[in-house]
């Protein structure tokens, strides 16, 4: 009787990859080695399980804006969806390995982006769930079509070093900001009234004003309040 068992090898950044992306050894056997399947049409809902590891106090306060305090992380710290990708495994008798690749995002809007790059070490705790349509020959050679059940379900740990590869291999010392255009081009002309080269150079000028700002009210405070001759 057919029935595809599923387990996760290497995972590795793909180096000529047109984007980010992990490239990921998928080792799929069959129980019962004696029907030749044809091909493999696999559809493959990948999850991240962020309660499966530890985390430092420089990594809580990254993650703040996921995942809330430390004390809410029972109720807020839920598997996250992370992709759907699909796959198509040419035929094979037994077993064989393909590469699932999973494509990385930069956008900062995206929850997965936010919690990969909280991260600072260790491994990450991904399950795969996978379904789709089995095509294979019979007893009688005629060709057979089955359904993998959504129960077929691979887990494996993504180290947070493989994703930090993979992203800066296409953005070295990068981070790419979506910003609403009236925002952009409100910091369009602040940098030209400036005369600032560089993007950074508006943003980091504008961060050391904050600061200063922040500063003098802090210092204002603690003088107290002027008291009028």
């Amino acid at each position: 009787m057919l029935e595809l068992t599923f387990r996760v090898g290497d995972v590795s950044p793909l180096r000529y990859a047109a984007v980010p992306t992990l490239g990921v050894r998928l080792r799929i056997s069959n129980a019962s080695a004696t029907e030749p399947i044809h091909s493999v049409s696999l559809n493959c809902q990948v999850r991240i399980e962020p309660l499966g590891r530890k985390y430092t106090a420089e990594e809580e306060a990254r993650l703040l804006d996921l995942f809330g305090e430390r004390e809410r992380w029972a109720r807020t710290m839920k598997p996250m969806l992370w992709m759907q990708v699909a796959l198509n495994v040419p035929g094979f008798s037994g077993a064989t390995e393909a590469e699932l690749a999973l494509p990385c995002t930069l956008d900062f809007d995206v929850a997965a982006t936010k919690y990969f790059y909280g991260l600072h070490a260790g491994d990450i705790q991904v399950s795969i769930l996978f379904s789709g349509t089995v095509f294979y020959a019979g007893a009688d050679g005629a060709l057979q079509v089955a359904q993998i059940p959504w129960d077929r379900e691979a887990r494996f740990h993504l180290p947070a070093a493989a994703w930090q590869a993979a992203v800066e291999m296409h953005y070295p010392n990068t981070i790419w900001m979506r910003l609403p255009r009236e925002t952009f081009d409100r910091l369009s002309q602040y940098k030209m009234k400036h005369s600032l080269p560089m993007w950074e150079q508006a943003i980091e000028q504008l961060l050391d004003r904050v600061n200063l700002d922040r500063a003098s009210v802090e210092q204002a405070d603690a003088r107290g309040p002027e008291v009028q001759p």
